[in-house]
C-alpha cells in the first residue's frame, strides 16, 4: 500500500508511473493499493487502518506533510507507526521532506528513500526493497 500526503500537481505521483508500480508488483505476485490524503489528519488515519487490513507492506510518502508532523506530534502520526507491525519505507523526492528521525523506541522504517527531485525513481526503488522482503518472508 501507497499512502501519499499532499504533493504540488507537479511533485505529484503521476497515474503511469503508479500503473507501472502495480505492473511491477503484479509480476511479483502481489497488489499495490494507493491511498492519497489531503492533511495530516488523514495520513494519520490511513496508516492507523493499515493493522486492520491485510496491508503487507506500506510505502509511507509525507509529501508536503513533514513540517507539520515535527509541529503537531499531538497529531499521532509516531504513535500510529508504533502500533503498526507492518513494514514501511519512507519515500521522498526532497531531503527537506524526510520525517524527524525517531528515536529508538520507536518503530522506525524499513529503509528512507530520498531520490533529490525524482520521486518515480524514489517510489521504484523503494517498490523493489518491498517487493524483495516479500518475497524472502515465509
Amino acid at each position: 500500500m501507497i499512502i501519499q500526503g499532499p504533493h504540488a500537481t507537479a511533485r505529484s505521483l503521476s497515474a503511469e508511473l503508479l500503473s507501472h508500480l502495480q505492473q511491477l508488483a503484479r509480476a511479483a505476485g502481489r497488489t499495490l493499493e494507493m491511498c492519497t490524503c489531503g492533511g495530516l489528519r488523514e495520513f494519520v488515519a490511513r496508516v492507523r487502518a493499515g493493522r486492520s487490513q491485510a496491508v503487507e507492506f506500506m510505502l509511507l510518502d509525507p509529501g508536503e506533510l513533514a513540517q507539520q508532523v515535527q509541529a503537531h506530534p499531538e497529531a499521532g502520526l509516531g504513535d500510529a507507526l508504533d502500533e503498526l507491525a507492518t513494514p514501511y519505507i519512507e519515500v521522498h523526492d526532497d531531503s527537506d521532506g524526510a520525517l524527524e528521525s525517531r528515536d529508538c523506541s520507536h518503530s522506525a522504517p524499513q529503509a528512507t528513500i530520498i531520490f533529490n527531485g525524482d520521486l518515480a525513481v524514489s517510489y521504484k526503488i523503494a517498490l523493489g526493497i518491498a517487493l524483495r522482503q516479500l518475497s524472502s518472508s515465509p
